[in-house]
């Protein structure tokens, strides 16, 4: 028999069943193109470099503008409950069964049969219920894990990278709950991409509202929903461009100004810019479209400079490379510097939790291609969800080490099937190879930090609690059951899922909130919607 040949795991997927891709989102799935790093600064900030550290006084005038509100694009009142980052695995990556364990309408233990966990990469010797050779640390012993609350098959790849970044006591604050859904193979055409939502349900940070790893209007691979929120706030929420640490520190470059003049006079330079454009706004042509969202745009766009520099004159804050919990804790240095794969998502993650988890932002997007990872060995899909693991488990741990609280979402978009063949090399680990996308073994998950605590479920009993972390189920041949939620044939719906339960975490009572920003929502009836929210609220 002929040797067969191992494709390089990190090189561009040339699949024969796909076209040609020519699109950005169709190279970054395929791994043909990465994320570039460039960020956008509002205002007069980005012709200003080399800050001092003293703080200035904005004028009372201009400090009134902000203090009332009025600009749309400062709150001073920024409340950040909950943090919020999610990771875009684009391409159609294996989220159900050989990572998080799903099972039938009793929850994820209500245990699928041996064909359908087969589909699933799991051959009958690893699957859920089987007993277990040589258990891991953690493993219950029979193919299961349920150290992070959430249960994982006790050898997925995403576990193992999620506890390399733990440290001692992170997993018991940690619990989470998995949403079967489908959605299309590889394409950017899926509105899974949740953080508008996040932000109108109150998602804000004291710097940035959204932030994301990608140059796009959902900051990720895939869009947003259509219709979630309104053009005026898809136009201020924006996600910035965030994907290495120095465009953390870009953020905030508050310039040359303010080394020549020193900070007070920098910021008097920006007031009286603000002051005149202002002026030149208020005779702008009101014959123009919406002319006055334009005349706000342009006065706060400037007062926003001036505010930025009073407040964050001192860069070191943002220096994700000097980060005692991030340097040595999480990444060693020689990770972090690696300029291989690995390094370039762990640079890209730091840089998104440094802004989220410490207040900066309202919810962050990790977008990591070449997810779509059939049609070589399995060993490449065990090897690329380790380092999506060792991402997660990052910001799980950064938001231990800062006492943050933490939603963690991860989607892809579609998903991806096995025939049975088994993969014996060492990364392979004896699992079924990925053969062919398949969108009915798909599903996401989300993971939820409690400084305070395990996060609890919803429900009265231990039963009612299992149905609460699997919204939806599985039929017994490891496809998802189209009836049994919204969000299992809807992505629109997922989303809107995403963001009730978000809610939930800091809401008593998140549903009459959730119908008040979303009035058009589709999760039915207020018992559905009941249904559909795992956990009780954590702060």
């Amino acid at each position: 028999m002929a040797k067969r040949k191992t494709r390089n795991y990190f090189e561009p997927q040339r699949h024969p069943d796909h076209p040609r891709p020519v699109t950005r989102r169709q190279l970054i799935q395929q791994g043909f193109m990465a994320g570039a790093a460039t960020v956008s600064a509002g205002g007069v900030l980005s012709l200003f470099a080399n800050p001092r550290a003293a703080q200035a006084a904005l004028s009372p005038d201009l400090q009134a503008i902000i203090d009332a509100g009025t600009c749309p694009l400062i709150n001073p009142n920024a409340f950040n409950p909950v943090p919020f980052i999610c990771f875009d695995l684009a391409g159609g990556a294996n989220m159900a069964a050989s990572n998080v364990l799903v099972g039938r309408q009793d929850g994820q233990f209500d245990l699928l049969s041996t064909q359908g966990y087969s589909k699933m990469g799991l051959p009958g010797d690893m699957a859920p219920g089987t007993p277990e050779a040589t258990p891991t640390a953690t493993s219950n012993g029979d193919h299961t894990d349920t150290s992070l609350g959430l249960a994982f098959h006790s050898d997925s790849a995403f576990l193992r990278g999620i506890q390399a970044s733990l440290g001692a006591g992170t997993a018991t604050n940690i619990n989470g709950a998995i949403i079967p859904a489908r959605s299309e193979n590889d394409t950017g055409n899926n509105p899974h991409n949740p953080m508008y939502g996040i932000a109108q349900a109150g998602g804000d940070g004291e710097l940035l509202t959204l932030i994301g790893s990608r140059n796009s209007d959902s900051g990720g691979n895939s869009m947003d929903p259509v219709g979630l929120i309104s053009p005026e706030q898809r136009a201020i929420w924006r996600p910035t461009k965030v994907d290495r640490p120095s465009d953390v520190t870009g953020l905030v470059d508050t310039g040359d100004l303010v080394g020549l003049l020193g900070q007070d006079d920098a910021v008097a330079v920006m007031e009286s810019i603000q002051r005149i454009s202002s002026q030149k706004a208020d005779v702008a042509d009101p014959k123009i479209s919406n002319a006055e969202v334009l005349r706000d745009l342009i006065k706060c766009g400037y007062l926003k400079s001036a505010d930025v520099a009073d407040r964050f004159g001192n860069q070191s804050v943002f220096d994700v490379t000097a980060d005692p919990n991030i340097i040595g804790p999480i990444f060693t240095q020689q990770e972090f510097d690696d300029n291989g794969r690995a390094g370039r998502e762990f640079r890209k993650t730091a840089s998104v939790m440094k802004l989220v988890l410490n207040g900066y932002a309202g919810a962050g997007c990790v977008t990591m291609g070449g997810y779509d990872y059939h049609g070589g060995r399995r060993a490449e899909g065990e090897v690329k969800d380790f380092i999506a693991g060792r991402c997660m488990g990052a910001c799980l741990e950064y938001a231990a080490r800062v006492g943050s609280p933490l939603m963690l979402y991860v989607f892809s978009d579609g998903s991806l099937s096995s025939n049975g063949a088994i993969d014996d090399t060492q990364d392979g680990r004896g699992k079924g190879e990925w053969t062919s996308d398949n969108q009915s073994t798909a599903a996401s998950f989300f993971l939820v930090y409690n400084p305070g605590g395990t996060p609890i479920l919803r429900g009265a009993d231990a039963a009612e609690q299992a149905r609460h972390q699997q919204l939806g189920w599985f039929r017994a041949d490891g496809s998802v059951e189209t009836a049994s939620s919204p969000a299992a044939n809807n992505v629109n719906l997922l989303v809107q899922t995403v963001v009730l339960n978000y809610l939930s975490l800091w809401n008593a009572d998140p549903f009459t909130p959730f119908q008040a920003q979303f009035p058009n929502h589709g999760l039915g009836s207020l018992a559905l919607q009941q249904q559909m929210t795992a956990f009780q609220n954590i702060i």
